[in-house]
């Protein structure tokens, strides 16, 4: 299909893999679908082609509601559709932000609705828009939007909908389908067995019981590398954090509860390069589309088995390699879901890893202001004087952008460029 290709384009992808074409055809030819497939394959952009080209653009009302566990899928969710380029307007809602943001950006309605129970649910009630015209229902990640804490919420929603089509995704498929989401005779597409021979999986004995000393050993025997430390628990990250600040290593946290902006900055921070390391709950362990993440450490293990298969899917995602690293105290008896065959990985003395050469800065000016990524990087170079590899991402949101900048010149760009006229608005920029 031409427009398919022309989307295909613009977010750099040669071609469809083999379970985004076999979900393509399904939600085209079905009512209901059941997508399984692990972390990192491309589920998002399996099931937003067909939808997108199901749309009708005369039509000026939600379409279809894309209901998500997490604040960051669905911003992700937005993102993604956006990078598609197709003319359709989608808009994200989550708890955290404010309802008279969601209203301003609700006055002209989305075709595509992303958001949270919690906040879809609440919107219902208020009315804020017309629900009969939602023909279009995915659950993404349902798994865990269905667990007990959304299931009121989910089951509200589900009772006022009449949707045409329902599209189910996960990454694991250990959770019945409650009976309110009234499936028939779904079809199923299940890649779960596929693609997950590239994740090795070693262990790292400490033998303390308090394991952080091993913890600094290992991060500096892994290198400067990209990489995700799990924890159970907020106050464990405050300590384990403590404890990497007191040794001169850089990371970010992301935690349930940080304010959804310190999140957001923690994950910009940690896909542009500023922070190598970040320190999470399992809220990260689902949906987050980082790339690039080389490794995965267990500081604590998970409960349960589901929740380590989510945890070990952020790395070697999408046909690369990774490395999940279990951090075991020597008297510790290791989860029936970790096999006891798992190699020890030997630790080796080496020095702390250097700091990142990238800061980020925050820019003022963003997509409502009329305000592209070309125009900021015109700006850098011409008003900043810096060279095309003084700057690296750029991440360009409503109303500012966040650009990864060489440490080295962060001081003069700012001096040059706060307060200065982009595209005939002043800016204001500081290093975050």
């Amino acid at each position: 299909m031409k427009n398919q290709q022309a989307i295909l384009q613009k977010l750099g992808i040669a071609a469809l893999n083999p379970m985004q074409e076999e979900a393509q055809l399904a939600i085209h030819a079905t009512s209901e679908v059941v997508l399984l497939s692990p972390t990192g394959t491309g589920k998002t952009l399996a099931f937003l082609l067909p939808i997108v080209q199901s749309l009708d653009r005369n039509l000026q009302e939600v379409q279809c509601l894309i209901l998500v566990p997490s604040r960051e899928l669905a911003i992700q969710i937005e993102q993604v559709l956006r990078d598609m380029g197709t003319g359709l307007k989608g808009n994200a809602v989550y708890g955290g932000q404010s309802f008279s943001k969601d209203k301003v950006n609700l006055k002209h309605r989305p075709a595509i609705l992303i958001g949270t129970p919690g906040r879809v649910a609440d919107h219902f009630r208020r009315g804020t828009f017309e629900t009969a015209t939602i023909k279009t229902l995915v659950l993404d990640e349902f798994d865990k939007a269905l667990e007990v804490g959304f299931e009121q919420e989910m089951q509200e929603i589900l009772e006022v909908l009449q949707p045409e089509k329902k599209i189910l995704t996960s990454a694991t498929q250990e959770i019945a389908i409650p009976a309110f989401v009234e499936l028939h005779k779904p079809v199923t597409i299940n890649y779960l067995s596929e693609g997950i021979s590239k994740l090795a999986l070693k262990r790292i004995i400490s033998p303390e019981k308090d394991k952080l000393e091993t913890l600094l050993k290992a991060l500096c025997h892994i290198g400067n590398q990209p990489g995700i430390i799990f924890c159970n628990f907020k106050s464990s990250i405050q300590r384990v954090s403590d404890f990497l600040y007191a040794n001169r290593i850089e990371h970010g946290c992301f935690y349930g509860g940080m304010e959804q902006q310190e999140r957001e900055r923690s994950l910009i921070k940690f896909r542009n390069g500023t922070h190598q390391l970040i320190i999470a709950t399992d809220l990260a362990a689902r949906g987050l589309d980082v790339p690039e993440i080389k490794f995965i450490l267990h500081y604590h293990l998970p409960l349960r088995a589901q929740e380590f298969t989510h945890r070990n899917g952020r790395t070697a995602r999408m046909n690369s390699n990774g490395t999940a690293y279990v951090l075991q105290w020597a008297k510790e008896q290791l989860s029936d879901f970790i096999p006891a065959s798992t190699p020890i990985e030997e630790i080796l003395d080496a020095p702390i890893p250097e700091a990142s050469v990238w800061k980020t800065v925050y820019l003022s000016g963003g997509r409502r202001d009329k305000i592209s990524k070309g125009d900021i990087a015109g700006f850098f170079f011409k008003k900043g004087e810096l060279g095309k590899d003084d700057f690296g991402i750029i991440e360009l949101k409503q109303d500012c952008a966040f650009i990864a900048v060489k440490a080295a010149v962060t001081k003069t760009l700012i001096a040059k460029i706060d307060n200065a006229r982009l595209k005939k608005r002043k800016v204001r920029a500081k290093v975050v």
